[in-house]
């Protein structure tokens, strides 16, 4: 297995929801034991601490949508904070709720852009999180990550997205809450999207395989964002946008070792972990596990946990 530089980068953003809570997940996951999983596997690891959003006016929250501005500001300092680390390793943010992934994965794509290469996206979540601010019934940003690295309008004041990433560059799988206006924009645009009863009827690895040899024929970088609804809440409850009927803790798993596998993945996202509604700590430890499969780890060196 070759070494990588995984470099963590606490993203304690809570500004795309309104129910409080993820800021705690960065911490979270370095008590779960983060450092130490990847260490094991041979990796190095630096932990750069937590990031703040960069300066931003205070928000009113007197229209529909939630906390625009700090939003904002984390856009620009993740961004930033993306393209920065790619240099020297493997970025793995730690969240914080899915509007990290506006700066993460726009910062991701600039440096791709940058190494002339195409960047491509595996979003492992319940939701399809392809709204903009104009669309979403919540106002709450956390819906709208891939509305905005996609390059669809409506994100006011945001940073300009510089390098767009192609919808046909980005793939789906967990879909099981949809709601109409983002049903009716997916089936305009080239997302490539799987939704639960096609794992169930067809497996997970199949779309899978196939969406990594598009990113190998191509080149191409590898950005995976890992939410913690891609994962049924019988197994992983510390999220506050349950959707029964999700992964099991043996395909995410799966999910992971094959992207390892690959040797594909350039950048990492684990978001909406929000400890205040953990069971001991068990969800904050899976997501441990899984960010250990996809980065190395095998059956036979996983350890059995107890929650007694």
């Amino acid at each position: 297995m070759t070494s990588q530089h995984c470099i963590l980068i606490g993203a304690p953003v809570d500004s795309g929801k309104r129910r409080a809570g993820c800021l705690m997940g960065p911490d979270a996951y370095r008590t779960a034991g983060i450092a130490a999983a990847l260490e094991s596997l041979g990796h190095t690891v630096e932990d750069i601490g937590n990031l703040a959003p960069e300066t931003h006016p205070a928000d009113t929250n007197d229209g529909l949508v939630y906390a625009r501005n700090e939003t904002i500001g984390w856009t620009s300092r993740l961004a930033q904070a993306a393209e920065d680390a790619l240099e020297c390793g493997l970025p793995v943010f730690l969240g914080g709720d899915h509007s990290l992934s506006l700066g993460s994965v726009a910062g991701a794509a600039n440096f791709a852009a940058k190494e002339g290469r195409p960047l491509f996206v595996l979003w492992l979540d319940a939701h399809t999180d392809f709204h903009t601010p104009e669309t979403s019934d919540s106002g709450n940003l956390h819906g709208t990550p891939v509305g905005y690295f996609t390059g669809r309008r409506g994100f006011e004041n945001f940073p300009e997205v510089l390098n767009p990433v192609p919808e046909e560059n980005v793939c789906m799988i967990g879909l099981r809450s949809v709601d109409t206006q983002e049903r009716l924009a997916l089936e305009d645009s080239s997302i490539r999207t799987h939704d639960m009863r096609h794992i169930d009827e067809n497996g997970i690895a199949g779309p899978l395989n196939r969406f990594l040899d598009q990113v190998a024929e191509a080149n191409g970088m590898l950005h995976v964002s890992l939410d913690v609804d891609f994962l049924d809440p019988s197994v992983a409850p510390a999220v506050g946008t349950t959707v029964p009927g999700g992964a099991t803790v043996r395909e995410a798993h799966l999910v992971c070792e094959i992207l390892h596998d690959s040797g594909l993945m350039t950048s990492l996202d684990l978001v909406e972990l929000n400890p205040f509604l953990d069971e001991r700590g068990r969800t904050a430890h899976l997501m441990v596990d899984l960010c250990a499969s996809a980065l190395g780890r095998r059956v036979f060196d996983r350890p059995t946990r107890s929650y007694q």
